[in-house]
């Protein structure tokens, strides 16, 4: 069959649909252990390292294939990150002070996330690294 045939698309929306199930869960589950603003900052950040190791990983190795990176960007990660509770929190935040935590916090740990994400793919691609010297006998 051809990717661009209907059922191969429904399938692709059932597997982004599955993930952003099991994304949103997981949000609710985090926000239930944490207090809401660390809970928020804690997903942006981690879906952030996550999908920067998936953009980079696709442009340096390609080993996880499209649908799978569509169902996990798409469907899982964009379900688990909270951008529109980050707008809400900060729009609603009491002190400036709380304000640029929030944007700094998200923005801040969101940008790292991405950069550590590209380290994590880099490395992937260069396989293991090898102790200067070489082999000991």
């Amino acid at each position: 069959m051809a990717a661009d045939h209907s059922l191969v698309r429904l399938e692709t929306l059932a597997l982004i649909a599955i993930g952003g199930f099991a994304g949103s869960n997981l949000r609710f589950f985090v926000s239930g252990m944490l207090p809401e603003i660390p809970a928020v900052v804690l997903v942006n950040a981690a879906g952030s390292l996550v999908l920067g190791f998936l953009v980079y990983e696709a442009e340096y190795t390609g080993l996880v294939g499209t649908t799978s990176r569509v169902v996990f960007t798409t469907g899982f990660l964009s379900s688990v990150t909270t951008y529109s509770t980050f707008a809400v929190q900060t729009a609603l935040a009491a002190d400036p002070v709380t304000l640029v935590a929030l944007v700094a916090g998200n923005y801040g740990l969101g940008f790292a996330g991405v950069l550590a994400g590209r380290t994590l793919a880099r490395r992937v691609r260069d396989g293991p690294v090898s102790p200067a010297g070489g082999e000991t006998a």
